[in-house]
């Protein structure tokens, strides 16, 4: 998990990230404010239809009961019905005549008016005088009716339901007498049909959810299609109320004229149906709006990356050795100042780099040489010690052979000053042949000589030299250093590592102690310098053009073992491959 958060935590993708975080955020609130505002618009402007609707309504509600106030109204001035109350109230009873002339007038009016039923006239005694018949007033309505009804002085109130008849309302108007002052003369009782104030208009048809309810002064309903309670609706401010798990919004409207309260319920959502369209549309743009600007924002931050990955790989090159300029793209100001201060800084590095190769290669050959100056004297003291301790017992012909030795190592020696210093280990080991026979003509049986080389391994180039100084060193403080006969063994073989090879000279002789291996080792590694004879010279320069040959392959230098009345093994590795071996 970790490794995937460093593999996608990149310049590119924390711009890209921030960019689409960036966007996102905009889209949302943009979307947010839009939804809110364009929902509460619509639900306002749904709530003023609603209330216009309400209004309209009440209106026709209004202009059916002010034609209901007309008719009576009309029938309450009638000549004929004024003069039959007149004599009522003077002592004479109607005659049959009278009533029944008086009968088609009121049915004429109620021809001409829709809604009424029935016109009934009552006496200011509360008989009945139309239609024919002994009903009481009081048997009809209440004694609040009538009590209202002369408070109205004359203006039509509504009774409500009839409670003989509930597809009937009842509405009744006192009869003031215009020739008495306007008193009292009688009642007018209308029974109106329930059906006249049904209105099919004013509301659309197709919200068949909506609920309608009327009702009058005393919050007794005149049409409703609402079946559960009522009288929470007209108690609530709450503009919204939930019914059947479902919301509706309500708009109530009181009629000045009739004192009548109309309450309209309409579904939430089909007055805000709109909504769903808006919110798919701003859903959608959202999501064209982020398609759009992430492919802007990935072409723009690759736009700003790339220059900078480019340079960032032409650096990561260095670390392999490798100082290049990366070349000048179109890009911005500050990416072109940093890619040109790059270029300029790797052109001195180069030539600061070049300058300290250079210095380093004459400071290695000159070590080299300085080192190979070394082993020549070195060489030559041994071999020279050697001839002074055989010259009394050999003869003139052994003495020859032994001069021809000594020209062949002095010649292996002195030879390629000037040319290449590699050679193979097959005439690495042939020099120590020749070196070995030299100094058996000083050691006689004492020395003994072993060589351990396979074929395959006798043409690697290795430095000369490398190979007889350790021959050298252990026959001089392994052989010399005891009476008894002594093995000197080289030893070529395949390294552990692999393209590596490890050559081994080893003794059986006395073996060295543990400080003065110690000793050898800080002589080695400060380069020889030591009060003994010879002791730490060779292997010092040994170890040091080891470095010096093979900088760039890491090797160890030389390795001692050894082991008191033993013996001595001292080993070292070099690389096999052909142009591993073209010098360093």
């Amino acid at each position: 998990m970790l490794n995937l958060i460093k593999k996608w935590n990149t310049l590119r993708n924390q711009i890209l990230f921030i960019f689409l975080f960036v966007m996102m955020i905009v889209l949302l609130i943009v979307g947010i404010l839009t939804y809110s505002r364009v929902s509460t618009l619509l639900t306002s402007n749904a709530e003023e239809q609603m209330q216009q609707t309400a209004v309209e309504a009440n209106g026709r509600f209004e202009s059916l009961f002010e034609q209901l106030n007309m008719v009576t109204k009309q029938v309450a001035t009638n000549e004929d019905l004024q003069k039959l109350l007149l004599n009522e109230l003077d002592g004479k009873a109607a005659t049959f005549n009278e009533r029944q002339s008086l009968m088609q007038t009121a049915n004429t009016l109620q021809a001409n008016a829709d809604g009424i039923y029935s016109i009934e006239l009552y006496t200011k005694d509360y008989k009945k005088i139309l239609p024919l018949g002994d009903e009481h007033l009081l048997g009809r309505i209440d004694a609040d009716w009538i009590k209202k009804a002369n408070q109205a002085k004359g203006s039509l109130i509504w009774v409500g339901q009839d409670p003989r008849s509930p597809e009937f309302f009842l509405a009744m108007r006192r009869v003031s007498m215009m020739d008495r002052a306007f008193s009292t003369g009688g009642y007018l009782l209308i029974r109106i049909n329930k059906n006249y104030f049904q209105i099919n208009q004013g509301i659309s048809d197709d919200q068949s959810n909506d609920y309608t309810i009327l009702v009058d002064s005393n919050g007794q309903p005149i049409i409703s299609n609402y079946e559960a309670n009522i009288s929470h609706l007209f108690t609530t401010t709450d503009s919204t109320i939930r019914i059947n798990d479902e919301d509706y919004m309500l708009v109530k409207q009181t009629s000045p004229l009739t004192g009548w309260t109309l309450a309209i319920l309409t579904p939430v959502h089909t007055l805000t149906k709109g909504i769903t369209v808006l919110r798919t549309v701003i859903v959608i743009s959202g999501i064209i709006g982020f398609i759009i600007f992430s492919v802007c924002s990935f072409f723009l931050s690759t736009l700003i990356t790339q220059p900078i990955i480019k340079l960032t790989k032409t650096m990561q090159q260095a670390s392999k050795g490798t100082l290049t300029m990366t070349p000048n793209s179109a890009s911005i100001n500050e990416i072109n100042e940093l890619n040109n201060t790059y270029n300029q800084l790797v052109v001195e590095t180069n030539h600061l780099i070049q300058m300290v190769y250079e210095k380093e290669l004459i400071r290695s050959r000159s070590e080299l040489k300085a080192l190979q100056a070394q082993i020549n004297p070195h060489f030559l003291f041994n071999t020279l010690d050697s001839l002074y301790w055989s010259l009394e017992d050999k003869e003139e012909e052994e003495l020859a052979e032994l001069v021809l030795d000594m020209s062949e190592l002095f010649r292996y020696t002195i030879s390629h000053q000037n040319k290449n210093e590699w050679v193979t280990i097959r005439e690495e080991i042939d020099h120590s042949d020749r070196y070995i026979n030299i100094m058996q003509m000083r050691f006689g049986d004492r020395l003994q000589w072993d060589k351990r080389v396979q074929p395959e391994w006798e043409h690697v180039k290795i430095p000369k030299l490398l190979i007889q100084p350790l021959v050298e060193n252990a026959i001089l403080h392994g052989v010399g250093n005891t009476i008894r006969a002594c093995v000197v063994t080289v030893t070529i073989r395949k390294a552990n590592k692999k393209n590596r090879l490890r050559v081994t000279v080893e003794d059986n002789g006395n073996g060295i102690e543990e400080e003065t291996l110690r000793w050898i080792y800080q002589s080695i590694e400060q380069g020889g310098n030591s009060s003994l004879k010879g002791n730490g010279i060779a292997l010092a320069n040994v170890h040091k053009r080891l470095h010096l040959y093979y900088q760039n392959h890491n090797l160890k230098g030389l390795e001692i073992d050894s082991v008191v009345e033993k013996g001595t093994r001292i080993s070292f590795e070099i690389p096999i491959n052909e142009e591993d071996n073209n010098g360093s």
